[in-house]
């Protein structure tokens, strides 16, 4: 597995606007969410065996983050030309088979994923309530082969901190993953598709 790092976007950036179609056929968009405490956006996918990895996982957060008054979003924007799997009837699939309760937008175009300088799947994204980020990195240090549990703790250590008030948190880690699929020609600028090193 060729392992790509997520690209940090500056904390404090505002949340670039989408309006996509989820899988149940209707658009969700950024103002959608305003009222939100906070809000979560993770680029994933279907295929990657870093989300799949934290697949249960995923469903359980979305749960706890909207009982706690926060909106997820989960985004795929992968080239379903060169991975079909990752395609809006597949992805309406898995959203029923793992249970998930948050909207699964479909970025056909890539321009979401490039808005927010999105590398791997999965990336994780933390705004607050003015939808300006206060964090974005790794779920937590589990992968795939580590050994290490699935816990989430960075990203639930941020929302705890964020509920509470407090500035973000000091230490943030990358998020590790597969690298977003991009339409032929059209890999942006920032991404530069060497493999991450942890």
């Amino acid at each position: 597995m060729v392992k790509t790092a997520s690209t940090m976007l500056p904390l404090g950036t505002a949340a670039p606007a989408f309006s996509l179609p989820n899988v149940d056929g209707k658009t969700v968009s950024l103002g959608d969410l305003a009222s939100a405490k906070g809000l979560v956006v993770i680029f994933m996918c279907n295929h990657c065996p870093f989300v799949k990895h934290l697949r249960s996982a995923l469903a359980k957060f979305g749960r706890d983050c909207q009982e706690l008054g926060l909106a997820v979003v989960g985004i795929s924007s992968n080239d379903v030309a060169t991975h079909p799997d990752d395609g809006p009837k597949q992805m309406a699939e898995e959203h029923r088979s793992a249970g998930y309760t948050f909207p699964y937008l479909y970025d056909a175009d890539q321009s979401v994923a490039k808005a927010y300088k999105a590398a791997c799947t999965p990336d994780f994204y933390l705004f607050d309530e003015d939808q300006a980020l206060v964090y974005r990195g790794q779920f937590d240090s589990s992968r795939p082969s580590n050994g290490r549990p699935v816990t989430g703790e960075d990203l639930r250590a941020a929302i705890t901190a964020l509920l509470a008030g407090q500035p973000p948190l000091s230490t943030q880690r990358p998020s590790i993953g597969c690298n977003i699929k991009w339409i032929s020609g059209s890999q942006p600028d920032y991404f530069t598709g060497q493999s991450a090193v942890e």
